[in-house]
């Protein structure tokens, strides 16, 4: 996955994109490689917090031949923390009808607020999708909503490897081991609510824990 995002093609060709991809044998199930919230806001062209005000069934495309659907979601943004130099407002985002498609499913009409995450189409509209880290805001840490705003960013360049089973070691400099997975039988554990894996001045990068402001604890890379 590269390290910054690029802008999608169209939304009909990313729904054909997602049926491609699709394990075989996973006829009604949407599959995705585990990522810790940082790498999923490092890979996102938009990361924005939202109240979602409707939804509504609208078609894929403007080709009457094409019978794929989206889900428009209305939106009410309440902060951006990435995506200015590419969308100024979000009042729409799009995801597949299809939950096999990995289409996401929102509680509209509520006050539940959302972490949303997601990418930015040739057209404007902003995709979203299960694979995108999607989380109602209540359920983020506090470590997790203050590094949205400077620590996920500023340590794009380091890389996160999933551990799932041991010996789980190293390959890189730059590289800091996730660990939740292997220690709970879960993906956003411990380690991915309350670390942040940043880039030190060699250039190696090590997990750091703490609350604004951050604790100057490094801490063991293998048992967090």
């Amino acid at each position: 996955m590269p390290g910054s995002p690029r802008t999608a093609p169209s939304w009909a060709l990313l729904l054909r994109l997602l049926a491609l991809l699709r394990p075989p044998g996973l006829g009604e199930a949407c599959s995705c490689a585990p990522a810790h919230p940082q790498q999923h806001v490092c890979h996102s062209a938009v990361v924005i917090r939202a109240k979602i005000s409707s939804e509504k069934v609208v078609p894929a495309s403007a080709d009457p031949a094409d019978t794929q659907k989206m889900l428009r979601y209305e939106i009410k943004q309440i902060k951006m923390f990435k995506g200015f130099e590419k969308v100024k407002d979000v009042q729409y985002i799009y995801t597949p009808f299809d939950s096999s498609l990995c289409g996401v499913k929102l509680e509209a009409n509520s006050q539940k607020q959302y972490l949303l995450t997601g990418q930015v189409l040739s057209d404007g509209k902003v995709f979203i999708h299960l694979c995108n880290y999607i989380e109602p805001w209540e359920d983020l840490s506090l470590v997790q909503r203050e590094s949205l705003n400077h620590h996920y960013h500023l340590n794009c360049g380091c890389q996160i490897t999933t551990c799932y089973t041991v010996p789980c070691i190293i390959s890189a400099p730059n590289e800091c081991l996730w660990t939740d997975w292997l220690l709970e039988q879960k993906l956003y554990g411990y380690q991915a609510q309350h670390y942040v894996c940043m880039k030190l001045v060699d250039g190696t990068c090590r997990w750091y824990q703490g609350y604004p402001p951050l604790k100057k604890e490094f801490v063991d890379i293998i048992q967090p």
